[in-house]
């Protein structure tokens, strides 16, 4: 049965006003041609709908008894066809989850969840750790934001990068090459990666190999929380992103050197699945992950990044070539 769901608007324009003019004025259509939908309408229902009564029309027991019915279903086609771009946050009740490492959680947690706080107190975050493998929970819709230093491949896949760290050499205080760590010093002291894969090797080894040199790699582990737990209780050093890691570094009385060669800046990207680009609680929720990321990264991070944002696509969403 092909029905003409046009005929719902003129019939709620019917019941509502009780007249073929009254419903041809209020759709902005001719009379005769709300006339030619009525004789369609008295077809499918059999049923007249608008009786004439001398000089106005009443509206039939079976239209009595659908009109708050064809309204509701009028006001519900209504608003999936042209839903509302109006967010209010005070009456926001919604579950976000975000996908990150735990050094990322640690720093962004704090200046993210302040301002959901403050904005919408309805919200809740739910941070998941990084899986060991990939997976398809962007695109399963199993988390909302993640958070990451890599670009994911699939093309549905948007991305934004929201600033670069920089790497540095993270010593407890009192290691006996804190401030003199040069490259020689560098790859002859113990290391700890940070590995979900438990890879005992990085970019710095392709490095210090070019200069005839090798380091000793003590131990990878999973989290930067157990890479700097173990750095505090020992002489074993890890280079690490700085801002990422400053709150574990801080609380833990560790220091900081310089890296002793040029290593490039890792970024802090988000990424996300294009069901959401037009979400404008997703929206408000990836500019609060921004703002927050830009309140951990130096200075000239956040400048570079408001720099790729304005030169990338609109509303620097990306997607991967």
């Amino acid at each position: 049965m092909q029905l003409d769901l046009n005929l719902l608007t003129v019939l709620d324009a019917l019941l509502e006003e009780g007249s073929v003019g009254g419903a041809a004025d209020r759709l902005r259509l001719s009379s005769p041609a709300v006339s030619r939908s009525l004789g369609r309408i008295r077809k499918h229902t059999g049923d007249d709908i608008l009786v004439r009564t001398g000089r106005t029309m009443t509206p039939t027991p079976y239209a009595l008894a659908v009109r708050s019915h064809v309204g509701e279903l009028v006001r519900g086609a209504r608003d999936v066809l042209a839903p509302s771009r109006e967010l209010k946050l005070a009456e926001l009740d919604r579950t976000f989850t975000l996908q990150c490492h735990d050094a990322l959680a640690t720093s962004l947690g704090p200046p993210l969840l302040s301002a959901i706080a403050e904005q919408a107190p309805g919200v809740r975050v739910r941070f998941l750790a990084e899986p060991v493998g990939d997976t398809d929970d962007l695109r399963h819709g199993h988390i909302d934001l993640e958070i990451g230093a890599t670009v994911a491949a699939a093309p549905e896949i948007r991305s934004e990068t929201l600033g670069h760290d920089r790497l540095v050499v993270v010593l407890r205080r009192g290691h006996a090459y804190a401030e003199r760590l040069d490259l020689a010093a560098y790859a002859a002291q113990s290391h700890i990666l940070v590995s979900r894969r438990g890879r005992l090797s990085d970019p710095a080894d392709e490095i210090l190999a070019s200069h005839g040199l090798r380091r000793r790699v003590l131990a990878a582990v999973g989290t930067s929380a157990s890479a700097l737990h173990i750095v505090s209780r020992s002489d074993a050093v890890l280079t690490t992103p700085e801002a990422t890691c400053r709150p574990l570094i801080e609380a833990l009385g560790l220091t900081t050197e310089a890296v002793p060669f040029p290593l490039a800046r890792p970024p802090i990207i988000s990424n996300w699945h294009q069901r959401y680009d037009s979400d404008v609680a997703h929206g408000w929720l990836r500019t609060q992950v921004r703002a927050a990321a830009e309140t951990i990264l130096p200075r000239e991070a956040a400048t570079h990044a408001l720099a790729d944002r304005l030169t990338g696509t609109k509303d620097g969403r990306r997607q991967r070539r």
